[in-house]
Formats: C-alpha cells, sequence, structure tokens
C-alpha cells in the first residue's frame, strides 16, 4: 500500500471502494481508531481510516494518533492525504471552503505526540519547518482545478485541544497569532506523519466561522452539520479525482 486517506468528522467512510477488506492493525501504542479500509479507488490500492472511528465515537484529545500513524506505516503507506473540518478565521475562509494550509501552529497539551522517548540510544530532532508536504498540497489544488471546486492556497491552521469549541477570545489570540483556521486534529498527526517518514497534507473543510469572528453569533452544530453535508460531497470528488490522476499517469498500475 503506498496511499493512505485520512477522514474527519463528516468523512467517516468513502463510497466507491471495491475488493474491500479490513483490518486491525495492532501496535505498539495501542489500537488505532479502528480497522483500517483497504481497498481499491479509481484504479488505485488505497488505504482508508476514519481518525475518529467508523461511529464518530473519539472526542480530538483522545484519539491514539500514535497508533493510527504506526498501523498506516506497517502497511507501507508512504503519503496520507488528510480531511479535517475546521472553522473560519481569516475572512476569505468561510463555511463552505476549501483550504490547503501550508503551516500550522499547535495549541494542544497532554497529547502523545511523539515516537521519540522512552529508552532512546539519542535523542532525536526531525525537521517541522513545512508541516506539509508540498507535493500533495499541489495534488489537493490540481484536482480542485479540475473539477472547478476554488480552493484556497495557503494559510495557518491553529491546533486546539477540544472537544469544546473556542471562545471568542482565544479566537481573537488565534488571528493575532497569524492563524487563518481552527482544528482540533491536525496536532500530533502532521508531526508524527513527519516522524513515520510519511508525506502528509491536509484538506480542510471550513464548517463554520469560529468563535466571535461576527459579533453576537454563535456556533450552530445543526449549521456546521449542514455545511459539512454538503461540503463533503465535493471532497469525495477532489480525492477520487487525485487518484484518478495518478492511475493515468502510472499507467493503471494497482501501486498509485
Amino acid at each position: 500500500m503506498h496511499l493512505a486517506i485520512i477522514g474527519g468528522t463528516g468523512l467517516s467512510q468513502i463510497d466507491g471502494i471495491d475488493d474491500v477488506r479490513h483490518q486491525m492493525v495492532s501496535t505498539p501504542f495501542g489500537e488505532p481508531s479502528g480497522p483500517v479500509t483497504i481497498g481499491r479507488l479509481q484504479g488505485c490500492d488505497v488505504v482508508f481510516l476514519p481518525r475518529h472511528g467508523y461511529n464518530h465515537r473519539i472526542p480530538p484529545h483522545q484519539i491514539n494518533y500514535r497508533a493510527n500513524l504506526w498501523a498506516l506505516r506497517e502497511l507501507e503507506v508512504s503519503r496520507i492525504l488528510a480531511v479535517a473540518a475546521v472553522g473560519g478565521i481569516h475572512p476569505d475562509m468561510g463555511p463552505g471552503s476549501l483550504v490547503v494550509p501550508d503551516q500550522l501552529i499547535d495549541y494542544t497539551w497532554g497529547r502523545p505526540s511523539t515516537y521519540y522517548e522512552g529508552s532512546l540510544e539519542a535523542v532525536t530532532h526531525v525537521d517541522f519547518t513545512y508541516p506539509y508536504a508540498d507535493s500533495l498540497r499541489q495534488a489537493f489544488l490540481e484536482a480542485g482545478a479540475a473539477l472547478g471546486l476554488p480552493m484556497l492556497d495557503g494559510g495557518t491552521y491553529g491546533a486546539t485541544q477540544g472537544p469544546r469549541l473556542e471562545t471568542a477570545a482565544e479566537i481573537r489570540r488565534l488571528e493575532r497569532d497569524g492563524c487563518d483556521v481552527v482544528g482540533m486534529t491536525g496536532m500530533p498527526e502532521a508531526v508524527l506523519a513527519r516522524e513515520a517518514g510519511i508525506e502528509y497534507a491536509s484538506l480542510n473543510v471550513v464548517a463554520n466561522w469560529a468563535a466571535g469572528v461576527h459579533d453576537g453569533e454563535t456556533v450552530s452544530m445543526a449549521e456546521i452539520e449542514r455545511t459539512l453535508s454538503k461540503s463533503m460531497r465535493g471532497v469525495r470528488q477532489v480525492l477520487k479525482q487525485i487518484l484518478s490522476a495518478e492511475d493515468r499517469q502510472r499507467g493503471g498500475s494497482a501501486s498509485c
């Protein structure tokens, strides 16, 4: 296996996968969010893992990110296309927008966030200057262009602890720090992929305006669900477009 899709809120399954089998992968870090789905999509072998579990039961701060990424590494995944629902902070990133971030700031705490701890022969550091693989970011952008789906190129993702949504004051702080969108699952997922040697990029689906962006408005969970239900149709098309393009480039090889 070479390519994996990690689904977030609103994307707990992928339609159209053929030759499906489900596999639970044991890891030294415990159990992943659930069995991975392995099959073929648009002519390519693909692994799918919903980070919150198939019934969306695991809150962001309790996801076993280390087990998830280790399981994908065990399956010899070399690239990950991640999808995440976010709140919009930047004026151009309102509900329904698709954003391909190029930077992040981590505000999470207490989450196991590295494989390099415990009994080590030496301290290990990884470069994280650019947290997302540019080749995969371009794949998202090119797929959006081919489908006529507008995507915003670049932006900073602020990763908060959750599971509660943020206060208006917290969002003002994130905005001052330079964050354009806010979510709860981007870290430590991205850095664990880097430590595991897996290329990683994320497609952010803006589900709502972040708290306090519009004075006097509160966040409506019903509105979030409606926005995600509509937006995820386009996201599924984007993922299939990427795989179709890879299948054509490789002449129909299963090892896309």
